[in-house]
């Protein structure tokens, strides 16, 4: 799958678009990971019992629970299975639509940063300091903002967020330590990026962000979603965007999108992504 150059300056540059083509595609293991898949387990179902009684016995390792197939290499280019090695599960379509986005905001020389709420690995934020490297972007930052502990369980604040089961995952708490490993793989750590270790509610309203060109959500839930919009939105620069990973995955999320927009009387138009993912640019 090819990533589009999205302004002159891309589609002049031959070797930027490789660049990108390729790191999108080692970021989601696109063609190089099949029978490497996670297995994902029910929260309440026995195999799922068995398996935490495991990971709890051998906390000091790290277990993961694999199984063989082919690579779905649709599946993969939407974002709709979970690999066991990659550094972002968003698929490949998610990533051109960061690389647009940021493409879209260096073209129109609209000012801030990259903002990314829910890092997970750090693969989104990883592609997103190489579309500004490839471009020589040297005033704008990444931020990575996460618990880096997973999700937090349901506080009571929103219905929507009744019985939600994230919290429980294992697999989505991701050290700070690794993540920043994970930019040094691709020799992307540097001071362009930034880190916001703790929970949106504790680390957002006060994060030392001045403006921001892209804003990326990704905190599934109804909470994640609205406490990363609340503290940031006026802060998203006019001709910036704003992108949801989760808004058709978790109806949650998607709840907290549309409640946030009328409460604001925000009409730009949501575009689809894929099946998951959509974003607006603001007016």
């Amino acid at each position: 799958m090819t990533t589009p150059a999205t302004t002159p300056a891309a589609a002049a540059s031959p070797a930027v678009d490789l660049y990108l083509d390729v790191m999108a595609k080692v970021l989601t293991r696109y063609g190089f990971e099949g029978r490497n898949a996670s297995v994902r387990f029910k929260p309440r179902s026995y195999e799922g019992y068995l398996w935490r009684m495991v990971r709890n016995a051998t906390r000091d390792r790290d277990l993961r629970v694999v199984e063989p197939g082919e690579l779905d290499r649709e599946a993969r280019e939407n974002g709709r299975d979970w690999p066991a090695d990659a550094e972002s599960m968003v698929g490949l379509k998610r990533l051109a639509n960061v690389r647009h986005c940021l493409e879209s905001v260096l073209a129109d020389s609209v000012p801030g940063d990259f903002v990314e709420t829910g890092a997970w690995r750090g693969g989104t934020c990883i592609y997103a300091r190489a579309v500004l490297a490839a471009h020589g972007v040297t005033d704008r930052d990444v931020w990575v903002a996460d618990s880096f502990e997973g999700l937090p369980a349901p506080d009571g604040r929103f219905a929507a967020d009744a019985g939600d089961q994230h919290h429980v995952e294992p697999d989505l708490a991701v050290s700070v330590e690794q993540v920043q490993d994970n930019f040094r793989r691709y020799d992307l750590l540097d001071d362009h990026v930034r880190f916001l270790v703790g929970w949106f509610a504790d680390t957002l309203p006060t994060a030392p962000i001045e403006q921001v060109a892209v804003l990326r959500l990704d905190g599934d839930m109804y909470s994640s979603t609205i406490d990363g919009l609340e503290p940031l939105y006026d802060k998203v620069s006019t001709g910036g965007y704003v992108v949801v990973d989760d808004y058709g995955a978790v109806k949650g999320c998607a709840q907290a999108i549309h409640d946030f927009r009328a409460r604001r009387g925000i009409t730009d138009e949501l575009v689809p992504i894929d099946w998951a993912g959509v974003y607006w640019r603001k007016s």
